[in-house]
């Protein structure tokens, strides 16, 4: 294996010596290109007098003392161009320089003298690389965690160079320290991972223009303990594996070796490299170890304070209002989405959003409908993929201020976005602003529909009215022409006969006055009222009975007493009107027809009484008393003993119906006499 290793280390050499020629000849005088020309300088340097170690039996001690002072380059490197340091004064003053340069200087100090003057001090060197190791790998993680969107393009090259070889020499130094001794196996690797990092920091040193990146802060500590606590299971998972194998007996064999390095350098590369993986450490971490963002009791009792003060006239800009507050955001609206797929903004407050344009948001549509995400515009314009196969015109969303889209969802179905205006300075939105949103949104879909169908309801309810209001016209109407066809009808038998003359002419007045009604409630959009009057049942009977005796069958009144009651007389007598003229209808011209009126119990008794055609129970139970049903054709309107009905239980009564088939039928008016 002695062969491998040392043409591992040459081609390390090689390619470092090669990179170092190229950041002579680029002449980069920053701090940060001299800091990458050293710390390549001992990494060619740790290579070539590891091949003497090997070839030559040089002392590892000395190979050993170059990586500390390497590790400590790189890691200056990484602080450099975290804190942007340009000139060698800055690096002196920087506080967070002194402070690690301190901590190496003693600990390496001290490890180094214990393992000099202490018998198998060799573990010690261990413990001291393995912590080294394991303090770049956090300032790396920070490095790339804290920078911007822009600059992550560029760095993370040099992330992946310098992290898979400090990766691998923790591994390699974190099993060293539970055995207590080097696995020269992985030493002879060693110069290969070496050798395959450089092309990476080369590709980094041409992306980053002077060494200048953006970098923002964030909660360093949570990460810092978080790639801690995952080095730190991975130490126990060895020292588990070592006792065991102790226990038992046996050795550290190679294929647990080879076990071991995969499984180190999957989680900690992951760590390190998959953003992924990192958002998500950081909600867990977040959402388990630290105070919620928002105290969603108090949310909650915000937004129904603003329920309680919002017009329900005006529910789109209450629900704005609401969403808004949860984020302090003042320029927001609503936009809704109608049958045909069409945006139309509905509500706007600081936001103007034109009626051309606004169906640029049906991308977002579709997005929305099919993964059910809250639209972070920051996020899209910064992010690249950050939300996989949305085509967003971004030009449009930027000159509106658009920032964020929050869909609202009514079962499955997508029924707009709440669209805000967050203000400048603001952050992208965490978990815990989208949960807020999601949840807001959730609820105020469900106020949104309840008061739409409310606003629906109103509307049908006053188209009912109008319609009913029409119907009884109408039939106020048919039942005029009615009157006026039986006078033609009988006109050439009877128009020299003095009393149909008067009887005419009463008739025309009465349909004028009724006319006149008719008009009065097609001017005022609402049935007038009727006035009520003391009224004779005896004259008022034969008046509807003079009427109806002008066609077969023939109708007959038996009136007990004289009653007089205060009722609406002309509406009473339509209903009974169109009583007789139904029973008439159902009934042979050698049939008969009986009108009936007496006084029980305080309550007047009128029975319409006939031997006709009947009706089945079936009939009277589901269509007798239903609106706008007939059996007449176009020649009824199927209201007029719903309207009967319905004007006896307004006075309090009932109506009664007793009908056999090819017998004949009762219709019984019961009237409280008040």
């Amino acid at each position: 294996m002695e062969w491998v290793g040392i043409s591992g280390y040459m081609l390390s050499a090689c390619a470092y010596l090669v990179f170092i020629l190229l950041l002579l000849a680029a002449r980069n005088k920053t701090l940060s290109g001299r800091l990458v020309l050293f710390s390549s300088i001992f990494v060619f340097t740790s290579s070539i007098v590891s091949i003497m170690q090997i070839d030559r039996g040089l002392s590892l001690q000395v190979v050993l003392a170059l990586e500390t002072i390497k590790l400590a380059l790189w890691s200056l490197l990484i602080l450099a161009t975290q804190n942007n340091l340009q000139v060698l004064s800055q690096l002196l003053k920087h506080p967070k320089i002194k402070k690690y340069f301190i901590t190496w200087l003693v600990l390496s100090a001290s490890l180094w003298i214990i393992a000099f003057y202490t018998l198998g001090g060799s573990k010690y060197l261990f413990l001291l690389f393995l912590a080294l190791n394991l303090w770049t790998l956090v300032l790396l993680e920070q490095l790339y965690r804290n920078m911007d969107v822009k600059a992550k393009w560029a760095i993370w090259p040099l992330v992946i160079g310098i992290g898979t070889a400090t990766v691998f020499d923790f591994i390699m130094f974190a099993q060293a320290s539970m055995v207590n001794q080097l696995d020269f196996n992985y030493w002879y690797a060693r110069g290969y991972i070496s050798a395959l990092a450089m092309p990476f920091i080369l590709v980094s040193t041409r992306r980053i223009k002077n060494w200048s990146v953006n970098v923002f802060i964030s909660r360093e500590v949570v990460f810092y303990s978080s790639l801690l606590m995952i080095s730190g299971g991975y130490l126990l998972l060895l020292a588990l594996a070592g006792y065991v194998i102790n226990y038992i007996g046996g050795e550290w064999g190679q294929v647990i070796s080879i076990a071991f390095f995969i499984l180190g350098g999957t989680v900690l590369t992951a760590l390190i490299m998959t953003e992924k993986l990192r958002r998500e450490v950081k909600v867990f971490i977040t959402k388990h170890f630290f105070a919620n963002k928002y105290d969603y009791r108090i949310e909650w009792l915000k937004s129904i304070e603003q329920l309680e003060i919002g017009s329900s006239d005006d529910y789109y800009k209450t629900a704005v209002d609401i969403i808004g507050l949860s984020l302090k955001v003042t320029n927001s609206a609503l936009v809704k989405k109608d049958k045909s797929g069409s945006f139309a903004c509905v509500y706007s407050q600081g936001i103007v959003i034109d009626k051309i344009h606004i169906n640029k948001l049906v991308a977002a549509s579709t997005f929305c409908q099919e993964h059910r995400w809250i639209l972070d515009i920051r996020e899209y314009a910064t992010i690249e993929e950050s939300y996989p196969g949305l085509k967003l015109d971004l030009d449009y969303c930027i000159e509106l201020n658009i920032d964020i889209l929050v869909p609202i969802y009514i079962g499955k179905s997508l029924y707009g976005f709440f669209v805000l205006a967050l203000p400048s300075g603001g952050g992208i939105l965490n978990w815990e602003d989208r949960d807020l949103l999601f949840a807001l949104s959730k609820q105020l879909s469900n106020y949104l529909s309840l008061n739409e169908a409310n606003a629906q309801l109103a509307e049908s309810k006053q188209f009912d009215a109008f319609n009913r209001m029409s119907a009884f016209l109408v039939h106020d109407l048919k039942n005029i022409q009615a009157q006026l066809s039986l006078i033609h009808s009988n006109a050439k038998r009877h128009r020299d006969n003095p009393e149909f003359i008067d009887d005419v002419f009463e008739t025309i007045d009465s349909a004028t006055s009724r006319l006149d009604k008719v008009l009065s409630q097609l001017r005022n959009k609402q049935v007038s009222e009727t006035v009520k009057t003391q009224v004779s049942i005896k004259r008022l009977i034969d008046k509807v009975v003079e009427q109806r005796n002008l066609v077969l069958p023939a109708v007959s009144s038996i009136i007990e007493d004289d009653i007089a009651i205060t009722i609406e007389e002309e509406t009473l007598m339509s209903v009974l009107n169109h009583l007789v003229q139904n029973a008439q209808e159902a009934t042979n011209p050698e049939g008969w027809v009986k009108v009936k009126a007496s006084i029980l119990d305080q309550e007047l008794h009128l029975a319409v009484l006939d031997n006709g055609c009947g009706m089945t129970d079936e009939f009277i139970q589901k269509r007798l008393f239903k609106p706008f049903d007939t059996t007449k054709g176009n020649a009824g309107m199927g209201i007029g003993v719903y309207e009967a009905k319905q004007f006896v239980e307004s006075l309090g009564g009932s109506m009664q119906v007793t009908s056999f088939e090819n017998e004949g039928s009762i219709f019984q008016l019961i009237i409280p006499i008040t």
